[in-house]
Formats: structure tokens, sequence, C-alpha cells
């Protein structure tokens, strides 16, 4: 068994229908050539918030500690995890702006959830044909349709 057998692989997306809008996220999960499917979706929302509950969700579905292979079409969140999250949190929840920073909420349930695995974060170019990410854009999907289907009834 080789290394990468013991890594856990989340493709995550959001999706949002207006901005704000209907959203919905999306987590295609694999293990050890077994293959997990996770979606849900808020009826207001933003692009933004979906693509972190997409991250969060995946990270939170794993019932221990593990090494994880994260990927996200989302800057926003590979910038945030890599390069602002660290920042934010020594000013304070701020930005270099003295701003509160945006979805502190969601970006304090991802930093908790990033902290208890050992995540590789990885960005892949989104609507390129790259398997696992289009797979977890049409979980997105479902998950924004299932959301406007409950807000509907």
């Amino acid at each position: 068994m080789t290394d990468n057998d013991q890594r856990v692989v989340l493709y995550t997306d959001g999706a949002c229908r207006g901005n704000p809008g209907p959203g919905g996220w999306g987590v295609l999960m694999r293990y050890k050539g077994a293959e997990k499917r996770l979606c849900g979706g808020e009826p207001e929302t933003t692009n933004n918030r979906m693509e972190l509950m997409a991250a969060i969700e995946g990270l939170k579905a794993l019932k221990r500690p593990c090494a994880v292979d994260l990927y996200t079409d989302s800057r926003y969140v590979q910038q945030g995890i890599d390069s602002w999250l660290k920042g934010w949190k020594a000013k304070g929840w701020r930005t270099a702006s003295k701003a509160p920073v945006k979805n502190k909420d969601l970006w304090m349930l991802l930093d908790e959830q990033n902290q208890r695995h050992a995540v590789n974060w990885c960005w892949v170019k989104g609507h390129a044909g790259h398997e696992g990410n289009e797979l977890a854009d049409q979980l997105a999907n479902q998950g924004l349709e299932e959301a406007q289907a409950r807000q509907g009834a």
C-alpha cells in the first residue's frame, strides 16, 4: 500500500444562483477506492459561503483525524487558508484595512477542521474538465436545487 492509499481525497465546490441567492455545496470523497458524495444548500446565501461550507462539511464528515488532499476551485478558500487566515486571527478577525473579516463564522469553523486534519490544500481550475471537480460541481448544484425545492414546499 502506498502513502497515497492512506490519504483521503476531497473535491469541494459551491454554487449560487444570484449572489446572494439560493446556493449549494458539494463534496466528493475518495478513500481506498471507496467514494462518498455529500451535498447541501441554503435558500439565501453567497457563492463564497457555499465554497467554505463544502470544505467544512467535507472535513467534518471524516470520523477521525486524517491526511487529506482537498481540491477546491475557489481562490477565496485557497488564499484564505494559505495567506490570510493567520493574519486575520492575529488581528482579532480583522483584515489588513481593519474591517471585520467577511464570513468569520465559517472561517472559524474551517480553521477548526483544518487544525483537526493534515490538509494539503490544492487549487484546481473550475469547469476545465477535471473529473473530481466536475462531480463536486454537480453535487453543489444538486444541493442548490434541493434548497430551492425545500423553500418552495
